[in-house]
């Protein structure tokens, strides 16, 4: 399920922290590893030559920090422009997983400011890590996936399990929000919860695999409440289930709308309050 992942590093940002907290989960642990530099397009050789040596020793630093099987990890040093070089390897070697940094740019400022891992997500189909440059990284400890009926969340859970297989010292975290819930019947008492439709499958899911897990169910606007969850429960990685959002018409260009942070995927995450996995599977 995550047989290839893909680091990208530009030598800023909690990427190197996130990539370590990782690798306490086994099923990373196992997984072959792609590490990223991009050098963008520079005006004189010498700068080439300057931001070549600099990538370099940006990925031998990364090698150093790891404890990982070396035969297990591949480097990649490109020249060109980063948002398209990273949609280009991630389908070269095709990627189950993409780790970036995110500056969590808003809407509009998105596009201004280019920013690299909005457009990598509105364009690429592979599953993607944004860990933003604010966020405190923290050891895996709990793990939060948002559950709705749509078939990517199915896989955000399926994904959240497979993680957290062999690894007993986290706790699954199984958020539904409900925008039909009435006001005055929250909150809803822990039976309740548990017997929502939703979570109750997957609750089911996680006991096959014997993996601890708590249920939260609530009402309001979907993206505010499940950043709020996230919070309350100190959630140390979020997974959310992200459709394939490039237009059908144009896939070679950003949908305008969704960059403009009009869905639930923008909100969570420039305001999640920890790292986000979104996960996308084409074809769903």
């Amino acid at each position: 399920m995550l047989e290839k992942i893909l680091y990208t590093d530009s030598g800023t940002g909690k990427t190197q922290e996130m990539l370590q907290v990782l690798m306490d989960l086994p099923v990373i642990k196992k997984a072959n590893l792609n590490i990223l530099h991009v050098v963008p397009p520079q005006i004189t050789s010498d700068a080439i030559a300057a931001k070549w040596e600099e990538g370099g020793k940006l990925i031998a630093a990364i090698l150093d920090s790891l404890k990982i099987d070396p035969t297990q990890v591949s480097t990649m040093l490109r020249q060109g422009d980063p948002k398209d070089t990273v949609c280009k390897v991630a389908d070269e070697i095709n990627a189950d997983l993409i780790i970036m940094g995110s500056r969590g740019l808003q809407r509009l400022e998105a596009i201004l400011k280019q920013s690299v891992s909005q457009y990598v997500f509105q364009l690429s189909n592979h599953p993607m890590l944004l860990v933003r440059d604010d966020v405190y990284v923290k050891k895996i400890k709990r793990v939060m996936v948002a559950l709705d009926k749509s078939p990517a969340a199915e896989y955000a859970l399926d994904l959240a399990l497979y993680l957290l297989r062999d690894y007993q010292e986290a706790e699954l975290i199984l958020a539904r929000v409900n925008p039909d819930i009435k006001p005055e019947l929250l909150p809803l008492s822990k039976e309740e919860m548990e017997n929502n439709p939703i979570v109750s499958e997957a609750a089911i899911k996680a006991k096959q695999k014997g993996i601890p897990y708590r249920c939260a169910v609530t009402g309001g606007r979907p993206a505010k409440q499940i950043c709020e969850l996230a919070e309350e429960f100190n959630v140390d990685l979020l997974l959310l289930g992200s459709p394939d959002r490039r237009p059908s018409i144009a896939k070679a260009l950003p949908d305008l709308d969704r960059l403009l942070g009009t869905s639930l995927s923008d909100y969570i995450r420039v305001k999640a309050n920890c790292p986000v996995l979104m996960v996308r599977k084409e074809g769903l």
